[in-house]
């Protein structure tokens, strides 16, 4: 990968971290359940769901490419125009609320990492947005393994930082996101909806 193409990804990876999610909110909830270090384990069982998921996107794109390589730029283009509907989506969406308990069974670290881990792989959305998300820093003319190694260890690591600044800041955070939460959503969705015009027109 290119270094201002892995620039631009990287900028978009950190978007895409800051952006509301279910894991996010599990890293802000469990970070004021049970503190910043316990969350860790939660943490990284959502950077294994995420690098999973990415895998498969980028199998997907791997049996695309040997079939067709001009079928990646239509598939660019798709994925721009969902991008920016996921942008508009976000901007349309409430602020968030986020309500904390300590009520239920608390859970051990594997139960922690079991949750982080299944919130990141059970929404079908995320393998969708990978998949409209990746094709857009592909280069079919290098090698597809390594991008995915570059592309999942940037994402991972800037997920697994994002995630434990929110553990680690949990209580000073959620009220402000509660607060300003909408125009925190808007700055998101522009920038999806950004990322989604620019990118294919930028090839």
């Amino acid at each position: 990968m290119a270094l201002d193409t892995w620039l631009i990804y990287l900028l978009a990876s950190i978007g895409l971290s800051l952006t509301p999610g279910p894991n996010s909110l599990l890293a802000l909830s469990h970070g004021a359940l049970y503190g910043a270090r316990r969350t860790l384990f939660t943490i990284i069982g959502g950077v294994f769901g995420f690098s999973a998921l990415i895998a498969l996107a980028m199998f997907g794109l791997s049996a695309l490419l040997q079939a067709s390589a001009s079928l990646l730029n239509v598939l660019k283009w798709l994925g721009g125009a969902y991008l920016v509907w996921l942008g508009i989506q976000l901007w349309r969406s409430p602020g968030l609320h986020l309500e904390l308990t300590g009520q239920g069974a608390r859970l051990g670290n594997a139960g922690l990492f079991r949750q982080g881990l299944l919130s990141a792989m059970a929404n079908p959305k995320v393998l969708l947005f990978y998949g409209a998300f990746l094709p857009q820093f592909i280069d079919p003319q290098r090698g597809l393994f390594s991008q995915f190694v570059v592309m999942a260890a940037t994402f991972a690591s800037v997920e697994f930082l994002v995630e434990y600044l929110l553990a680690r800041l949990a209580f000073r955070i959620r009220p402000w996101l509660t607060k300003g939460g909408k125009g925190f959503n808007r700055c998101c969705g522009s920038l999806f909806a950004l990322i989604g015009v620019a990118l294919p027109l930028g090839r």
